[in-house]
């Protein structure tokens, strides 16, 4: 029993450690290393670092896997939609029971029948949505496609008292849109993820449990 109780409690201190970082859907993974330079020229020396070396007339724009790449996020999307629909429809009949001779119902002969029927439907619909993003974000070249476009993928985390926030950001870069100072704007990234999430107790306390979830989601009222 002890055993079990034991178990119990790691699994929910793991869980509850796993929970702290909000899931993502940037591109994985956020980092990378860059390959390491074959040395096909000097040798290291007082000065001289192969690994760090750049030719003097070498563009620094980003290129390679591991490079760094700025981003500036300026997403702005707005969007508003109206509807209106209205349905109208009337029906009238009118019949009558003429007078003939040698019929079974002779009460009904003579008599007039009449019918009306009213269907309208009038419905109106309107959707407003705005959002703006705006922020200053450095991402890292996790892949470098065949046609030379760049695969970025990046995370900045911010530590308050009351949790963390946490911005990611991924899409494919075109080498070409890049400025000399080594930064793009988000409205030229292909296949953008921007993402700008949280954790703590303030985060948790906006979020409805998993227990409640499920019955949500089986009840059928």
């Amino acid at each position: 029993m002890k055993a079990t109780a034991t178990l119990l409690i790691l699994t929910a201190m793991l869980a509850g450690c796993a929970s702290m970082t909000p899931p993502t859907s940037v591109h994985q993974p956020m980092t990378a290393r860059p390959a390491p330079i074959a040395n096909t020229g000097p040798a290291n020396g007082a000065i001289y670092n192969v690994a760090s070396v750049r030719p003097l007339f070498e563009d620094r724009r980003a290129r390679f896997v591991g490079d760094i790449l700025t981003i500036n996020i300026a997403e702005n999307t707005q969007a508003s939609k109206i509807s209106e629909n209205k349905t109208e429809r009337t029906q009238t009949v009118d019949a009558s029971v003429p007078t003939m001779s040698n019929l079974p119902f002779k009460s009904v002969l003579g008599m007039s029948l009449s019918a009306d029927d009213t269907n309208k439907f009038d419905g109106k619909g309107q959707n407003n949505s705005s959002n703006d993003f705006t922020g200053v974000i450095t991402v890292t070249v996790i892949e470098v496609y065949p046609n030379g476009n760049l695969l970025v993928s990046g995370e900045k985390q911010i530590g308050l008292k009351e949790g963390e926030e946490f911005i990611r950001f991924s899409g494919v870069v075109n080498p070409a849109t890049i400025t000399p100072t080594n930064t793009v704007q988000s409205t030229q990234v292909a296949d953008a993820r921007i993402e700008y999430k949280a954790n703590g107790f303030i985060n948790s306390a906006q979020v409805m449990g998993w227990l409640s979830r499920f019955f949500l989601s089986v009840l059928p009222f």
